[in-house]
């Protein structure tokens, strides 16, 4: 057989670098090359995932056209690679202009590397030695730029900042909220927010991480650590169903600081603020660190011995029918195992994780994502279905961003006109109490432009009636790639059954693929390992609704679940309560008879899934507080003491040789619908609220975003109310501020969830009567 030609891939290009032949794509710059081969140039305004700025000029480069030296140095980072060009980074001329820049950009930096905290790891530092000179020739005055205070999250030192300016192109191309920029020019530029307000963006703790000296740092972690003390132990975040990828920063087993692990299909290089600040929460004071038992209406402190035998009387006092289990659905898949070998061992088929959830209808768990992830950026269209995607995910809120400045285009049915930080092709923002009604509007241009209703639906989607805005969405779902979003403020909703079949018929109509946003870090693990009620088993509402006599709480707090007083009347009745805790809350030790200490994620091993159903497992980063174990170790000798089968495992390996995935039947089932007038609650988790640690974070707790708890209604509601700003409003049992807030619709009230304060108010989508208090 003859060889046959080869065909040049006419998108790469032959270079050459310091005498090493090479190919790369047509349209990247020399810097991107050089990367790839291993040429180190050195660089400060370059970043791989931002725009191209080229000012800090440090990455001059000689660079051959043809066998001619192009006159002047260029740089690596904004000049384009061209067929044959030969570059070298290391010649005498090259290495001149190198050291002549890096001695500009140290003319008013200041030295104060001692007791500047990103000594050790800063570029700067890292740079300067290898182009610096040894010593300055420079004797004028430096200058120095008073701080702005940027909020509780990021710390500055602005006489340090060398202009590189990948902070302000984070804001505005990344985050998307243009809140940095440059002011003034030449010896004057400074970076700002021009008018000294806080950041708000939920990824602002990026910042510090493109920042190449100790101009912006982390403001929890000032003065806390040098580099070289801390340890890193790779983990996952568990405060979302993303599971981003990151480091724990410890020393002797505090966690002192959480940065970003690179991985290119979960969180790039990315973090949210929340997944980086929380562990702060890890550490506050009703953190429990020995085993209690309430004796007598009194809390004491016991042994392990003890508390598990006090557990087991309770447990054995009622019959396995009156147990409900309840599950906080952040959840590793091995505590969810064995928390359902024990329930089942104690005659219990009462378990679940879907604490959040209202409507059982259709007894639908998460599943994992239609479209990964990593494809979301590349999507032409999106519907987002009672989704606040920058709070309920913020890193797949990014590649939403992405996408949409590539020119997709994103319409929303939202309950409230969430600020997203792209613009909207169309939204319809209706009240809770509408919000199905509105997307059988979207399904009704998808009947009408040849699809075909489900009979379940058929009756409702012909009773609807679309407008143009609804066909122009339809059109654009059906034009290439496009996704549905199912989000938290739709899969919580009292009409989640309606809403999630909708969603499901018009991904299905439009050839998008359908993404539910999973409510809980681990909530596609526990449905997969079966955390759900068995055979004749009550779901999380039913077993509130019809109280059992015995409850096991793990890791729920009363903040966590869908009807705070439902949840609080329920356990205030049992006889028996005993709950795996992290912390003693008050309310918590209000109705529980037991508590038992265990590990957090960051403290412990364990397997989450994630929204990709991608399974990642991480081993213990950091150390727990005291008497306080693994949950799976405090489940194998609460099992053995119960002398129960299923708790033969001796270590973490067996128990995970034990898990088999849970088949869990759905249902083609709908809510009924009951029309409903009036004013009725929106309730949405707070983005630093959404789980215990969170809501423990110091740092969190101080940001803007975090807000108080009020009643937000529009203008015009409050103008029928009789009711003014500020004033206070009497709602079921509880007195609350009355904000004016143009982002609700009429006939809604939106009060946000997990506040004490709202803990027992009527839960989402329930009649309010608003009255002044």
């Amino acid at each position: 057989m003859s060889a046959q030609p080869t065909t040049p891939n006419l998108d790469l290009l032959n270079i050459e670098i310091d005498g090493k032949p090479t190919q790369i794509r047509k349209g990247a710059m020399i810097i991107e090359a050089a990367d790839a081969i291993g040429v180190s140039i050195p660089r400060f305004c370059y970043h791989r995932k931002l725009p191209i700025a080229a000012n800090c000029r440090m990455c001059l480069v000689e660079v051959e056209m043809g066998g001619k030296p192009m006159p002047k140095p260029q740089p690596a980072c904004a000049t384009p690679v061209a067929e044959g060009m030969k570059v070298k980074t290391r010649t005498d001329v090259a290495l001149k202009y190198q050291k002549d820049v890096m001695e500009f950009l140290l003319i008013n930096h200041p030295l104060d590397c001692p007791i500047c905290d990103q000594g050790g790891e800063c570029e700067l530092q890292d740079v300067a030695l290898g182009y610096g000179r040894s010593v300055s020739r420079y004797t004028e005055r430096k200058r120095t730029i008073a701080d702005e205070n940027l909020g509780p999250l990021v710390a500055t030192e602005m006489t340090r900042c060398i202009q590189c300016t990948r902070c302000v192109r984070f804001t505005s191309e990344i985050a998307g909220t243009y809140e940095l920029g440059g002011m003034s020019r030449g010896d004057n530029l400074q970076i700002g927010t021009y008018i000294g307000k806080t950041i708000e963006t939920e990824l602002s703790g990026n910042i510090i991480d493109v920042c190449p000296v100790g101009a912006l740092t982390n403001k929890p972690f000032q003065f806390q650590a040098r580099a070289w003390e801390l340890i890193a132990k790779p983990s996952v975040a568990y405060h979302d169903a993303l599971g981003s990828n990151l480091w724990l920063h410890t020393r002797r087993g505090e966690v002192l600081r959480t940065v970003p692990r690179d991985n290119e299909s979960i969180n790039e290089c990315w973090l949210s603020d929340r997944d980086r600040y929380s562990h702060q929460g890890l550490y506050a004071a009703d953190r429990v660190s020995a085993p209690q038992v309430k004796r007598n209406g009194q809390w004491v402190t016991t042994t392990w011995e003890d508390a598990l035998g006090a557990a087991a009387e309770a447990l054995k006092a009622v019959p396995g029918s009156d147990l409900g289990v309840l599950v906080h659905p952040a959840t590793t898949n091995e505590e969810g195992d064995v928390l359902v070998r024990l329930a089942r061992g104690l005659g219990s088929a009462h378990v679940d994780h879907r604490v959040r959830q209202l409507d059982f209808a259709d007894n639908a768990i998460a599943t994992a994502f239609g479209k990964p992830v990593a494809e979301l950026d590349k999507v032409k269209a999106a519907l987002l279905v009672g989704s606040d995607l920058r709070h309920e995910l913020p890193l797949v809120n990014h590649r939403i961003h992405q996408a949409v400045k590539k020119g997709a285009k994103v319409y929303a049915v939202n309950p409230a006109s969430f600020h997203f930080n792209y613009k909207l092709a169309g939204e319809a923002i209706v009240a809770p109490q509408a919000l199905v009604d509105a997307l059988l509007a979207l399904a009704k241009a998808a009947v009408e432009s040849g699809a075909s209703a489900p009979a379940a639906l058929a009756d409702a989607i012909n009773g609807a009636t679309s407008d143009q805005g609804d066909k122009d969405a339809i059109a654009d779902l059906k034009s290439g790639s496009a996704v549905v979003i199912l989000g938290e403020a739709a899969v919580t909703h009292p009409q989640a059954s309606w809403l999630r079949a909708v969603a499901q018929f018009i991904a299905q109509a439009t050839g998008a693929a359908y993404n539910e946003l999973p409510v809980g870090a681990n909530a596609v693990g526990l449905g997969r390992v079966g955390v759900l009620p068995g055979n004749g088993g009550l779901d999380a509402q039913a077993m509130l609704a019809q109280p059992r006599k015995a409850y096991v709480l793990y890791g729920v707090e009363p903040l966590d679940v869908a009807d705070g007083a439902a949840f609080l009347k329920a356990l205030k009745g049992a006889q028996k309560v005993v709950a795996f805790s992290a912390y003693a809350s008050d309310e918590l030790r209000a109705v529980a008879d037991v508590i038992l200490p265990i590990g957090l994620l960051p403290e412990i091993d364990g397997t989450l899934v994630n929204v990709d159903g991608l399974s990642q497992s991480v081993a213990a980063g950091a150390k727990a507080p005291g008497e306080t174990r693994p949950g799976w170790k405090v489940l194998r000798a609460l099992g053995g003491v119960l002398k129960l089968a299923g708790f033969e495992f001796d270590d973490l390996a067996g128990l995970r040789e034990g898990i088999t995935e849970r088949a869990h039947p759905s249902r083609a089932e709908l809510a009924p619908r009951q029309p409903t007038g009036g004013l009725s609650r929106l309730a949405t988790w707070p983005i630093y609220r959404t789980d215990a640690v969170l809501r423990r974070a110091t740092a969190l707790s101080k940001h803007p975003l975090n807000r108080a708890p009020a009643v937000r209604v529009n203008a015009d509601e409050a103008k029928r109310l009789g009711l003014g700003e500020g004033d206070a409003v009497r709602v079921a049992d509880a007195v609350l501020p009355l904000v004016i807030d143009m982002t609700v619709p009429d006939g809604a009230a939106w009060i946000e969830a997990a506040h004490d304060d709202t803990v027992t108010l009527p839960p989402y989508g329930a009649a309010l009567t608003l009255s002044k208090a």
